[in-house]
């Protein structure tokens, strides 16, 4: 059964979910992820993969970065069509086809990060991939959230 929402579910945050960040000290200090996330609530949204797509299906952006940002936003509006925030999401993956780019760019690809989604940050990884489902795409962003 598929269901499109074109506006966000109404969902009642009397009961806000918890997302809890754990870093250990046994654990290197973390920078742009966290070590683990124990998410509580009432709702889970699976995110499926984003591309730099636009409308129409087009990738958009030259660059890694430009790339990262337009995926990023576009996981972020299918988290929002299902009603949730960014402080909602438990866990992240990454799939860049060049790791060496993706680290060269890493504070940029953070400063975008943490413009568009906070600095409450998910469990992530970044997974590097021969390629992606369309030749011209460079990264690609999946992940869940959990909702109150």
């Amino acid at each position: 059964m598929t269901t499109e929402h074109t506006d966000p579910p109404n969902l009642s945050r009397a009961n806000p979910p918890t997302l809890s960040r754990v870093n250990p000290p046994t654990l290197s200090r973390p920078a742009g992820f966290s070590h683990a996330v124990v998410a509580t609530g009432s709702r889970v949204v699976f995110l499926a993969g984003q591309t730099a797509l636009d409308t129409d299906g087009k990738v958009v952006g030259d660059t890694l970065p430009e790339q990262f940002e337009r995926a990023l936003t576009n996981l972020l509006g299918a988290l929002h069509a299902a009603g949730g925030t960014p402080a909602d999401l438990a866990r992240v993956t990454v799939y860049a086809t060049d790791v060496a780019a993706y680290r060269t760019h890493a504070r940029e690809l953070g400063g975008i990060w943490r413009r568009l989604a906070g600095r409450d940050y998910p469990a992530m990884a970044v997974v590097g991939i021969t390629r992606l489902w369309d030749e011209e795409a460079l990264v690609e962003l999946d992940g869940f959230a959990v909702l109150g």
